[in-house]
């Protein structure tokens, strides 16, 4: 589909992937670490899944998840899947710091303080390093 975003890749914010799915860096300043987690296929909803490619895709979920808390160390971790706008399977990773702009609401909600996020330097390549010990080495491109 070339109307969804999902589908197109850009390689300058891939972390990993593999020919299933891919993991991605979201440049969203407020959250260092935030990552998201695309599947391949243009699929709507989970259920669309088998549950073979289900368990795979929250085995990824699962493994970005541990990469973000070992690399950003959170207060806590959001793990979200809406796809409201975009219908592609996708699931966000949201490192959240108790002192986050938004916190404890979702970090779609109103601001409730300016927020002070962690340094971001070096994180991506840190992530990069976790994903792959986690998940095996990433295909190129």
């Amino acid at each position: 589909m070339s109307e969804c975003v999902l589908c197109a890749t850009d390689a300058s914010t891939v972390l990993w992937r593999d020919a299933f799915c891919r993991v991605i860096w979201v440049d969203e300043p407020a959250y260092p670490g935030f990552c998201r987690v695309i599947l391949g296929a243009h699929v709507s909803e989970m259920t669309d899944l088998p549950p073979a490619a289900r368990q795979r895709l929250m085995a990824v979920v699962f493994a970005v998840e541990a990469a973000v808390r070992e690399v950003c160390r959170p207060d806590k971790i959001n793990l979200a899947s809406l796809g409201n706008r975009v219908p592609h399977v996708h699931w966000h990773v949201i490192p959240r710091w108790a002192n986050d702009r938004c916190f404890p609401d979702a970090i779609w909600a109103p601001a409730q303080r300016a927020g002070t996020p962690p340094q971001r330097e070096h994180l991506k390549p840190l992530l990069a390093t976790q994903l792959a010990a986690r998940l095996g080495q990433s295909l190129p491109g």
